[in-house]
């Protein structure tokens, strides 16, 4: 019961989501900057100008976003989309579109395909690891922020003051630990050690993050990989999921609350936040009426090899994308990334132990 009042009080606030967004032309934004990180769950376009196989910058990926396709692996918004309008900001613009001076609002840095490991992703070609992603954080704080911010005292608030999200491990999975074929990776770790391995390797470019003065940090969980149709349709279960799969996952997740609470009880003045995008999309599947989705299983947009891959370039999508989970074999549609920003934007349940209405005031 009290997942069915939780699911309606956050598509309450996604159906009323617009008229809650602040205009930056009315008011002052919450926040001075988004900075995002991650994979392509988050990317708005940094795998445009890189050689690698995994890109969106063509229809019908963004078939629904103002901007047609702009590399953003989905049908519309992503989730750090919904939290720029929230915070009153425009949305993060790909760090490697700029030729002039950097955005003062937020950049984004996320890559698709990539993952918190250096070597997950790399058989697609060439992608930016969270490593390289806050290399590019560090050069946007030491050469391009101080020719607009002179103040050292202010340029310090300003990345105190920002929002920091990211969305990272799942390529660690799909495109590595769970890819037997081209990664030796499940040989050399059970389960549980490279859960670790990525938990000790992620707090380890927290705590650099906030060494370079970032301070209320949003993490989201990575979402329940088998039963996304790249994993589950590959290899029989059954159920709407394979259950092994999700286990494996579910070891990284369980990590990651308590090194969360650790790092805001060591690093003073900071706040990392947990996203539970898995359990919300997870109970999405399973119970999808609620959330007014019908389609819990199919890709919306066409894709080759039975429904296991990304969408095939120019094809036409699925009439009515806002009752899909999926968009293509590996990404939430719109109306999904909607429901996990909302309920992270004003519920503790999703994002904890402060929601974004709430840290933004802290």
């Amino acid at each position: 019961m009290w997942k069915m009042r939780m699911a309606q009080g956050i598509i309450f606030f996604s159906l009323v989501f617009l008229h809650l967004i602040v205009s930056p032309i009315c008011a002052l934004p919450f926040a001075p900057a988004l900075y995002v990180f991650g994979d392509s769950l988050m990317d708005s376009g940094n795998n445009n100008f890189l050689p690698t196989f995994a890109k969106a910058n063509y229809l019908p990926y963004g078939d629904d976003f103002p901007k047609g396709s702009t590399g953003r692996f989905t049908n519309g918004r992503t989730v750090a989309d919904f939290i720029a309008e929230y915070l009153g900001l425009p949305y993060s613009p790909p760090y490697l579109s700029f030729k002039g001076p950097r955005s003062l609002t937020g950049i984004n840095y996320a890559s698709g395909s990539c993952g918190i490991m250096p070597e997950s992703g790399a058989l697609l070609g060439k992608c930016l690891n969270l490593r390289e992603q806050i290399n590019l954080f560090q050069r946007t704080i030491k050469m391009d922020l101080p020719n607009k911010i002179k103040n050292p005292t202010q340029l310090s608030e300003h990345l105190s003051k920002s929002i920091y999200v990211f969305s990272a491990g799942s390529n660690d999975y799909i495109n590595n630990y769970l890819e037997t074929k081209y990664y030796d990776t499940s040989k050399r770790y059970l389960p549980q050690p490279f859960a670790q391995l990525l938990i000790e390797n992620l707090s380890q470019h927290f705590e650099r993050l906030y060494k370079l003065g970032a301070r209320k940090i949003i993490m989201f969980e990575i979402g329940p990989v088998g039963c996304i149709p790249s994993v589950s349709r590959k290899h029989p279960h059954t159920g709407d999921c394979i259950e092994e799969t999700n286990q494996i996952v579910a070891y990284f997740n369980e990590r990651l609350p308590p090194m969360l609470k650790n790092l805001t009880s060591r690093l003073p003045g900071s706040t990392f936040v947990l996203g539970r995008a898995n359990s919300l999309g997870y109970d999405a599947i399973k119970n999808p009426s609620i959330y007014g989705l019908t389609d819990t299983s199919n890709p919306c947009c066409t894709t080759w090899a039975n429904g296991t891959s990304g969408c095939i370039p120019m094809s036409k999508p699925c009439p009515n994308s806002s009752n899909h989970i999926f968009w293509d074999a590996f990404h939430l549609t719109e109306a999904v990334y909607s429901v996990i920003a909302s309920g992270c934007l004003s519920n503790r349940s999703v994002c904890t132990p402060v929601s974004i209405q709430e840290l933004v005031k802290m």
